[in-house]
């Protein structure tokens, strides 16, 4: 399983994978046509990994194959979110915070700040998209993002542990490896599906926080989503009171999932 007590994606881990039956319970509405093919994990109050002191319940799947990629639309649409071979989405008994957030790519606008993203990376960045691998590098700058941002709480993580929570996966995944003066800087990793895109979990060096390469690599999420006709790109979950997950509400028009119903948020 992924290490405890990270930001999205990884959902709180508790209960063990003893419980795989078809999950019956707390299923949205919208993905019921999957249903009978999604194998449930856990399903377990704990600890919210985003709002200290509140519970959080965040229901665990394992999608079954045959796995088609409208299914990766499916899911996400309905709210859903990966973390590792497995998916989630929230059912918190007294907090309704998460917002899963998506854009259209053909709709979204680059406001000015944003643009001083780009011509600063493009005078002075590399990147490229590719298959997802695990190296010394890439363990490292997990590292060291988690203990800046101080979510470190269980120590540093092995190769292993960041292949079992990143590169392994129940969907088609894409790397974006980012280098500065071809030193590796930044990694984010992104899943595809028929006709979305989902922005999965981004680390980078702090020493290149002038980058502003968290917001980088979802522009260029965007841009990879328009050159290869894709309609929706999934931000993950939006936390206004998290300020790594808050960050998301700059990219705009964008839609959120409340209380089952997509909603356009202009900010």
């Amino acid at each position: 399983m992924a290490p405890k007590r990270q930001p999205d994606p990884s959902p709180p881990q508790s209960g063990t994978l003893d419980d795989m039956s078809p999950a019956r319970d707390h299923f949205p509405e919208s993905a019921e046509p999957l249903r009978h093919r999604m194998m449930l994990v856990q399903d377990a109050v704990s600890d919210c990994p985003y709002i200290d002191g509140e519970p959080a319940r965040m229901p665990l799947y394992y999608p079954t194959p045959p796995r088609r990629s409208d299914d990766t639309d499916t899911l996400l649409a309905a709210g859903f979110r990966r973390s590792s071979q497995f998916v989630y989405h929230t059912n918190c008994p007294n907090c309704r915070a998460c917002q899963p957030t998506r854009l259209r790519a053909d709709d979204f606008q680059l406001t000015k700040s944003l643009r001083r993203v780009l011509k600063k990376a493009e005078r002075e960045l590399t990147w490229s998209w590719q298959t997802p691998r695990v190296d010394a590098d890439r363990v490292r700058l997990y590292n060291d993002h988690r203990n800046l941002r101080g979510l470190a709480h269980d120590g540093d993580i092995s190769a292993s542990d960041y292949e079992t929570f990143l590169i392994a996966s129940c969907w088609p995944t894409l790397e974006l490896e980012i280098r500065h003066q071809d030193q590796l800087v930044g990694v984010s990793i992104m899943d595809i599906g028929r006709d979305s895109i989902s922005a999965v979990y981004t680390h980078f060096d702090p020493i290149a926080s002038k980058f502003s390469l968290g917001t980088f690599a979802v522009l260029q999420q965007i841009q990879w989503a328009k050159d290869n006709g894709r309609t929706w790109v999934y931000l993950g979950l939006y936390v206004a009171e998290n300020p790594h997950l808050n960050y998301k509400s700059r990219f705009v028009p964008q839609e959120r999932l409340i209380d089952g119903q997509w909603r356009v948020c202009l900010e």
